[in-house]
């Protein structure tokens, strides 16, 4: 799975999005990843996940956690791809949190995996809940680095594609000044 096939099935899937964005980080951008749009087939969402656990080969773990909503197919299929358990998280009152019955062992291995990385703070959240739980973060994977490798994550972050997207301030955004109308997509929006 190369990042020039990933790419191309963004476009042809209808997941890549042009217009005038805000992303649940709250920054505005020109270009939007609706990965849900390629997990919608299960053989490709194997396909993909199979790909983020190939990673992950050398690094032994106990489970793979992920942030709803947008983290939990595909961070289902790369523990599936590993052999180990799935486990997600959610927010509760604004905080990410364990729950539904899931728990941590301590000192459990775990690898984060995600759709999009944006800024990371997703990621950071879930880090901060699973050592919160006794969990130890070994790995970070995701099908997008929209940073273009520049996350700033305590540990690398391992994608299927990186790219560069730029994002703006609502106050700095080009957009909005040419009066382009936002649109609010993702799993924090609509």
């Amino acid at each position: 799975m190369t990042e020039e096939k990933v790419l191309t099935l963004m476009k042809e899937l209808g997941a890549l999005h042009t217009g005038h964005f805000l992303l649940s980080s709250g920054l505005h951008s020109n270009r939007y990843f609706q990965c849900a749009r390629i997990l919608q087939f299960p053989e490709l969402a194997r396909e993909l996940g199979a790909a983020m656990a190939g990673f992950f080969n050398e690094t032994p773990c106990d489970l793979v956690v992920s942030p709803a909503m947008g983290g939990i197919l595909i961070g289902h299929e790369v523990a599936r791809a590993a052999g180990r358990r799935f486990v997600f998280t959610e927010r509760v009152d604004g905080v990410m949190s364990i729950r539904r019955g899931f728990t941590l062992e301590e000192g459990e291995k775990v690898i984060i995996a995600e759709d999009v990385v944006t800024r990371g703070t997703s990621v950071l959240e879930v880090i901060k809940c699973v050592e919160g739980a006794g969990g130890k973060v070994v790995g970070v994977c995701s099908i997008i680095d929209r940073t273009g490798g520049d996350a700033g994550l305590p540990l690398p972050l391992n994608s299927l594609a990186r790219v560069q997207v730029k994002t703006w301030k609502p106050e700095e955004c080009p957009l909005c000044q040419e009066g382009l109308e936002v649109v609010k997509p993702g799993s924090r929006g609509n």
